[in-house]
């Protein structure tokens, strides 16, 4: 009789520990909500949210620069950037932040020599000099041909 009592209890403390742990270090799914950014320009049928809010911080799905009059990347750079830039934007708005709330930001781009013009419209999207750090990754072919795909992380002080 021990012998099963020692096996049920063993197992048994060690659940009720580790949910214990679990609650306190906010593991929960009641101390975890999510929630989820669709914005209502996004195309519905796409498998994948804009952003997600998790707390405070805020996870932004990669964005590429398409025309909507044309479902094509514009010929013009900046204005590619803006659309991508302005779209990140309207996440961060959902989510009642700026882009001055972002900490960390990734840009994809196939042709590196295109640096400079991102930059020069990218800074313009921020107030002073104090920008989220940041990776300009070279990168194969983008999808729909676009020349940048920008994706980042935005936390709420």
């Amino acid at each position: 009789m021990r012998g099963i009592v020692r096996l049920i209890a063993l197992p048994l403390t060690v659940g009720v520990v580790w949910v214990f742990v679990l609650g306190v270090v906010g593991f929960s799914k009641e101390s975890g909500d999510r929630r989820h950014i669709k914005l209502a320009s996004s195309n519905p049928d796409l498998p994948f949210s804009d952003g997600v809010l998790v707390g405070k911080t805020l996870y932004l799905a990669g964005r590429i620069g398409i025309d909507s009059d044309t479902g094509k990347p514009p010929s013009s750079i900046e204005k590619e950037v803006r659309i991508i830039l302005d779209g990140l934007k309207a996440t961060l708005e959902a989510a009642d932040m700026t882009m001055n709330d972002l900490v960390a930001v990734e840009v994809y781009c196939p042709d590196m020599s295109l640096y400079g013009q991102f930059n020069d419209v990218y800074r313009t999207y921020f107030n002073g000099n104090d920008f989220p750090a940041r990776a300009f990754i070279g990168s194969g072919p983008l999808i729909f041909g676009g020349r940048f795909e920008v994706k980042g992380i935005a936390v709420k002080d």
